[in-house]
Parts: structure tokens; C-alpha cells; sequence
């Protein structure tokens, strides 16, 4: 049986044919799958069955890493992608024993590196939002809900065995909602200057990307098409001028 070649792995994880797009398709439902995991793992007995799916999620996810990098073709500029290491950080997640360092609180990153690939908005809706105020919705959407998920796991890996009040991974979720809200009941307090420090950052990190949500909810609509002249990447779909330059623009329009 002869292996496929890098050139052939390569065109399965960026190409836009269709048997790519049906492989970037089946690998996007199995990562919606084991984000699906992730979240109901706090809630989910940890017996032998759930480690078993841990480790072969893991496997699947060291294999999909190694063949992206193997076939990027330049191992050095794809290993300083941001999305890289936060697959990186979700994979220590899974192979760092239990009972360690708990690094659990990682895996929502998935969901980051999931919205943030091309290769996600070539099959959804056909490639036709990855440059729109939809796209862009959804990442900030995205990168919100993960930032509290991420800071819920890290504060109850940290302090649920300290602090009394909080007894289950929904009372660390339930402190981190009420600090980014800035709300402050006061019924859960972390103690200590690491628990100071961890709620500035709770409520300085989620308050900045609950604005940028509304930013972008809120921006007029426009496109992403750079004007040969002078660069501006954003207009109106309508544009026919640049309103910098006043350059012909030539934007394609999906809807005719």
C-alpha cells in the first residue's frame, strides 16, 4: 500500500477541491465533536471509558498536528502560528497525567483554533463569510466564550480544593461569569494575591472582549477587499470607488 505523498496531504488540509473540502469537512465535524467533549468532561464521571477517549482524542489530535506541519512545506513558519501552539497547549491537556498539573482548563482552545482556520470557513457556507462581519462575529463570539471557559477550568483547578465555596466546576463558572460582569456578589472570593491577580485578570480580559463583541456586532457592514492603491481592506459591499483614494474597486458581489 503506498502512502500518500506530502503534496496529496497538503492539498486535503488547504486545497479547495472537493475531495478536500469533504476531508476538511469530516475533520471540522469531529473537531465540533470533541469540543462537544471537552465541555461536558467537568460534568461526566472520570472512569476508565473517559480516559480511553481522552487518550485516543489525543492520538487523532498528535496525527492531525504532525501531518499539518509535515505538510505546511515550511516547518518553521507554520510552528510560529499563533493557532499551532494553542493545539499545542490542548494536546499537553490530554497527555499530561491526571494527576499533575491539571491542564484542563486549555482544551477550550480547540474551539479558538476551530472558528480562526481557513479551512473552517471554505466549508461553511461555501468560503462566502470568511471575509465578512460574519466571520468576524463569530470569532469574537468565539474567543469570548472560550476566554470564560479557560478562566472557569483554571480557577477551579486552582482553588477548588482551597476555597469551600466552590464545589463544582459550576460555581468556578459561576465566579468567572459574575467577575467579567463585574457584578461581585462576594459569595465566592479567591484568597490570596493569586486569586487577586486572577480576578483583574477575569474581569480586564472578558470586559474588553464583551466591547469587542459589541464593536463588531455593531460595525456598519462591510467587505474585505484591498484597494490596490492605497490598502484599505475595508469597504461598503456596494463600493465602487475607494472613499480613501477614490480608486476603482472592482468587488465581486456573491448575491447576483
Amino acid at each position: 500500500m503506498q502512502l500518500p505523498s506530502r503534496a496529496q496531504v497538503r492539498e486535503l488540509y488547504y486545497g479547495e477541491s472537493r475531495y478536500a473540502l469533504r476531508f476538511q469537512g469530516l475533520w471540522i465535524t469531529f473537531d465540533i465533536l470533541v469540543i462537544a467533549f471537552f465541555i461536558a468532561a467537568p460534568f461526566v464521571t472520570h472512569n476508565a471509558v473517559f480516559y480511553a477517549v481522552d487518550y485516543l482524542i489525543a492520538f487523532l489530535l498528535a496525527a492531525d498536528l504532525f501531518l499539518r506541519g509535515w505538510s505546511h512545506g515550511n516547518f518553521r513558519r507554520w510552528l510560529r502560528r499563533p493557532l499551532v501552539w494553542a493545539d499545542i497547549a490542548v494536546l499537553a491537556s490530554l497527555i499530561v497525567p491526571y494527576y499533575g498539573v491539571n491542564l484542563g482548563f486549555l482544551r477550550a482552545l480547540r474551539a479558538y483554533s476551530l472558528v480562526q482556520e481557513r479551512s473552517f470557513w471554505r466549508v461553511v457556507g461555501g468560503g462566502r463569510w470568511r471575509e465578512t462581519s460574519t466571520a468576524d462575529t463569530v470569532k469574537a463570539a468565539v474567543n469570548l466564550l472560550v476566554f470564560v471557559f479557560v478562566m472557569a477550568g483554571l480557577v477551579h483547578s486552582l482553588f477548588a480544593a482551597r476555597v469551600p465555596a466552590i464545589g463544582s466546576y459550576v460555581d468556578s463558572l459561576y465566579f468567572t461569569v459574575t467577575t467579567l460582569t463585574t457584578t461581585g456578589f462576594g459569595d465566592i472570593v479567591l484568597p490570596g494575591a493569586a486569586g487577586r491577580l486572577i480576578s483583574i485578570l477575569i474581569m480586564i480580559g472578558g470586559v474588553s472582549l464583551f466591547f469587542r463583541l459589541i464593536q463588531v456586532v455593531m460595525r456598519p457592514n462591510k467587505v474585505r477587499y484591498p484597494c490596490p492603491s492605497c490598502g484599505l481592506t475595508r469597504h461598503e459591499p456596494d463600493a465602487v470607488h475607494c472613499k480613501a483614494c477614490g480608486q476603482l474597486l472592482c468587488i465581486v458581489d456573491d448575491n447576483d
